[in-house]
């Protein structure tokens, strides 16, 4: 497989420690290209990139571009970057990730997997099942497969699987053979400007679907729904717990590492099909759509049965994803990425359903901007918590926003009678923490920033307590 009929010689990623731009360049590199990169922090992806023989520069340097012939760039990345600016001094083409992975992308079949939620899950499920039935796919993800260990895999199949990224709208560029979409709520509209050109945007992108493919949507969620009428002449199949969806799921048992459902799916032209007893290790009904929406693209595809149970039922999830970190004296510690309220709302959701004990929730709120956008919506998500801990907000570049910080989140959830208490940062969180908790507790730590670090963490201070109690 080849991505271009001439060499494109050394290839140079501005920011290669970001989730996108590492599995780009991790795919490159696969394919036999030259790559190289750059990135701020030495982060884990970073890491894993260098392990597998790829060169990478600590700091964005005009001499780290010495020998590239050719830069790939995120919108992440900001103005006046030497390598950039190197690169146009001396007339090296500049090429944008997202038109990097389309490329790659026409090399093959494509399910393409977009949404403002849940999107990471859903193409790790598709992965999975495309795996089991030994079709041996590409899959560029924007988390930490699991099974992987690591966020893309270059397979000699005939499809790719890719998760999109709506944020700076550049997933229009992408040509899909099968599209999902698993919802689409406001945000990034900072780069939008509103709410009616973000919809347009994932519009124009299902219109994309050639006449030999076909769409996969959510029927549950509004704005979806409303789409998938202003759209014509395409193969659109829908799915989410509504009877009007092509694929639904019902009888849904929840245990505690467990959740049980029965599927009806209802294709056009085809005869009803009803399965019984569906088992996978994943709770919420947020991650029963995500299994739906890999479950629709799977069926339509005629893959059999057994492989899609087999890759459900083993499914082993994503890093980040309702990660269970710690199972201390009897206290439970998970690591989710939620940092929008709906994900929030839905990751909360899945823990209370899955304990009769106690849910302490953690929070690290992620952007000023979108945490002065949300904020009712944010103390409003937490409810149902028996404590909640806000943590101050991490910026992600941002410059701070008056008015907007953890305290007034804070005074806003006290508004709504939720037990809140806002702290300074890790120690003081870790010391109010540990006095809290007992035995039969969950604790959700939740956000993009370093509040991953902070969970595992705390887990590991927990068993050091633990075992200096025992001895």
């Amino acid at each position: 497989m080849k991505i271009s009929p001439l060499s494109l010689g050394v290839i140079h990623f501005v920011g290669i420690g970001g989730i996108g731009m590492s599995g780009i360049a991790e795919i490159l590199h696969g394919l036999g290209q030259k790559v190289q990169g750059s990135d701020i922090t030495p982060n884990s992806n970073v890491q894993r990139l260098k392990e597998k023989g790829i060169p990478v520069f600590i700091g964005h340097q005009a001499e780290n571009i010495e020998k590239a012939n050719l830069l790939v760039v995120s919108s992440a990345i900001g103005g006046h970057n030497p390598e950039i600016e190197e690169a146009k001094r001396r007339g090296i083409a500049i090429v944008h990730r997202s038109e990097m992975l389309a490329q790659l992308a026409r090399l093959k079949f494509s399910a393409i997997v977009s949404g403002s939620h849940g999107k990471t899950t859903t193409t790790s499920l598709i992965a999975a099942i495309f795996d089991a039935a030994l079709l041996d796919p590409t899959v560029i993800n924007g988390g930490i497969i699991t099974a992987y260990g690591t966020n893309a895999r270059l397979g000699k199949g005939d499809w790719m699987i890719i998760e999109s990224d709506e944020s700076d709208g550049s997933f229009v560029d992408l040509s899909p053979t099968v599209a999902v979409v698993t919802n689409i709520d406001p945000e990034h509209l900072e780069h939008y400007g509103s709410f009616d050109k973000l919809k347009e945007a994932f519009q124009n992108f299902v219109e994309k679907i050639p006449f030999y493919g076909f769409g996969v949507l959510c029927i549950d969620h509004p704005v979806v729904a409303e789409m998938i009428s202003k759209i014509s002449n395409k193969t659109l199949l829908t799915y989410g717990f509504s009877e009007q969806a092509h694929v639904r799921a019902f009888n849904i048992l929840r245990e505690k590492d467990q959740t049980t459902f029965d599927v009806e799916i209802k294709l056009p032209q085809k005869p009803v099909v009803l399965w019984k007893g569906l088992q996978i290790a994943l709770m919420g009904d947020h991650n029963i759509l995500n299994v739906l929406a890999a479950l629709t693209v799977a069926h339509k595809l005629e893959i059999p049965r057994g492989f899609i149970q087999e890759a459900l039922s083993s499914f082993k999830g994503v890093k980040r994803r309702f990660t269970k970190v710690g199972d201390v004296s009897g206290i439970t510690i998970y690591d989710d990425y939620a940092h929008h309220p709906v994900e929030i709302s839905a990751t909360l959701k899945a823990a209370l359903g899955m304990t009769k004990g106690r849910v302490i929730s953690v929070l690290q709120p992620h952007r000023y901007s979108r945490v002065a956008r949300l904020m009712d919506d944010f103390a409003e998500s937490l409810k149902g918590s028996t404590h909640v801990y806000v943590l101050p907000i991490y910026g992600a570049g941002e410059e701070p926003v008056e008015n907007v910080d953890h305290n007034v989140l804070s005074l806003k959830m006290k508004e709504r009678g939720i037990p809140v208490l806002s702290l300074s940062g890790k120690d003081e969180l870790f010391k109010e923490l540990s006095s809290f908790i007992r035995e039969g507790d969950v604790v959700l730590f939740m956000g993009a920033g370093t509040i991953s670090q902070w969970a595992y963490a705390f887990s590991e201070s927990l068993l050091d307590l633990r075992q200096e109690t025992q001895g």
